[in-house]
């Protein structure tokens, strides 16, 4: 205990014996009262650190009272004036035009103008998150805090301000597309067939909006959902099919019953969406055997245009056949009412036919013998040879 009590008066001790400017500076900071380095705390008159003869050490304190002056007959007493702060807060009020509430805020209608403000923002907010106007290929499905509560149709609507009731607007009559797979050789969308070959596909399915609540609140993700199922119901279908069908002549059947296959899948799934249409836009066997494939296909094509010809062939002889099959039964119609007649005719007609290219010479007289001139009616090409010609003279 005695060590306890005696180091207060070491420390104190040379305090005592400080001599000199900085001893007397420190008793006259004392003596001031020991207001710091602004002077006194609230002493008044001319001693004192804020006094205004500037008698005190230190700089001067802004937020003490400003200075005073005497009155005429002299004499003291404390400093009754506003301070420094309540003095830029005046002046501050008279450059805004003075006032009250606030501050110093100008005024309107007996109400700061924030007020008014505060008020114009909330109606508009509440006329543009409360009135709607629905296109005629819109819907409007609101919710309220989140959950749905209707469906606005097509005009002028209503609804209560965010965030109590939000609406979204959906288009309902576009068409939207999704493409699967690509045409450029880069990239391959390879898909087995039910004879186990491999098609490179590519196609696009068509689809629009046709219940917007079931379409925003059913499937998390209804874009991915309607890829997903489009490649489904292709890769199921191409499964039943061969290669020559997939790539030939049974694409419009394909395209039609992926479409009805997705529209039931998406359905089930309460999708809330129409599919339009599928389009298979390339059908292509892989790059590895596409040159190959080419030219088993050129052959078939080759093989389908000599079977088109034969069947056309065979077609124009037998058109031909059943033309000359009608005529004979029509000289058998008529030889049968005058077989005679018909019998003459018909001679005429075939001697027509074969002396038609040749000389012909006609001797109708009964014993004369008329003089023929032989050699100029022989063709000068078919004349007979030396021999023929002395054997025919004799």
């Amino acid at each position: 205990m005695a060590l306890f009590f005696r180091e207060p008066l070491l420390i104190m001790t040379p305090m005592q014996q400080i001599s000199g400017p900085s001893a007397s500076s420190i008793a006259h900071l004392n003596e001031s009262g020991g207001g710091g380095p602004w002077g006194g705390g609230g002493s008044g008159g001319s001693g004192g650190n804020g006094g205004g003869d500037g008698g005190g050490l230190g700089p001067r304190n802004p937020w003490s009272q400003p200075p005073r002056k005497r009155p005429p007959g002299g004499g003291g007493g404390k400093n009754q004036g506003p301070s420094a702060l309540d003095e830029l807060l005046r002046r501050g009020r008279e450059k805004m035009g003075g006032g009250g509430g606030m501050g110093g805020m100008p005024q309107f209608g007996g109400r700061p103008l924030w007020f008014w403000g505060l008020l114009g923002f909330i109606a508009i907010w509440v006329a543009i998150t409360s009135i709607h106007t629905i296109g005629p290929q819109q819907r409007g499905v609101v919710t309220f805090f989140g959950a749905y509560a209707r469906t606005m149709g097509t005009g002028l609507n209503f609804s209560l301000p965010a965030p109590f009731e939000i609406v979204q607007k959906i288009d309902v009559d576009e068409i939207r597309t999704v493409d699967i797979g690509s045409t450029s050789e880069s990239s391959e969308n390879l898909v087995l067939t039910g004879d186990q070959n491999i098609v490179d596909l590519a196609y696009s399915a068509r689809w629009n909006i046709r219940d917007p609540e079931l379409y925003l609140f059913e499937l998390a993700d209804p874009d991915d959902t309607i890829r997903e199922v489009a490649e489904s119901a292709m890769r199921e279908e191409l499964a039943r099919v061969t290669l020559n069908d997939a790539i030939g002549p049974q694409r419009s059947q394909i395209e039609a019953r992926v479409a009805a296959r997705m529209q039931e899948l998406l359905d089930s799934y309460r999708a809330g969406v129409a599919v339009q249409g599928v389009a298979i836009k390339q059908a292509d066997p892989p790059a590895a055997v596409n040159d190959a494939f080419k030219e088993v296909t050129a052959a078939q094509q080759l093989a389908q245009s000599f079977l088109n010809q034969a069947r056309a062939y065979a077609m124009q002889k037998t058109a031909q056949a059943s033309g000359e099959a009608q005529a004979f039964d029509k000289v058998y119609a008529e030889y049968k009412l005058a077989p005679e007649v018909t019998r003459k005719r018909m001679y005429y007609e075939t001697m027509e036919k074969v002396l038609a290219k040749t000389d012909k010479t006609v001797i109708e007289a009964n014993g004369v013998q008329p003089y023929l001139p032989l050699q100029q009616l022989r063709r000068p090409e078919a004349a007979t040879p030396p021999a023929t010609a002395q054997g025919a003279g004799r």
